[in-house]
């Protein structure tokens, strides 16, 4: 990875940070709060797999696979948190 996009992942990585942290403070605790910083979280997820795990380089399989593992783990945090709610 060249410099330029290390430090632009970098900032992308530290803004979508904050932007968690914004979410997490301004909006409700439901299930909607819970999707916006899960789906931040998600984000971050996959651009750490593309830049830092080295996937971008890789097949499209391998992509598409830790893409939908990152998506799956996420889901299964929210479905989890929302049935919290119901109980």
């Amino acid at each position: 990875m060249d410099r330029h996009s290390l430090e632009t992942t970098v900032t992308v990585l530290i803004g979508l940070a904050i932007a968690t942290l914004v979410a997490f403070q301004k909006l409700p605790g439901g299930p909607f709060g819970s999707a916006v910083v899960l789906g931040i979280a998600a984000l971050k997820g996959r651009w750490i797999l593309l830049d830092f795990v080295g996937l971008r380089a890789a097949s499209p399989v391998w992509r598409g696979l830790l893409t939908v593992w990152v998506l799956g783990v996420t889901a299964f945090v929210w479905v989890t948190r929302a049935v919290s709610l119901l109980i």
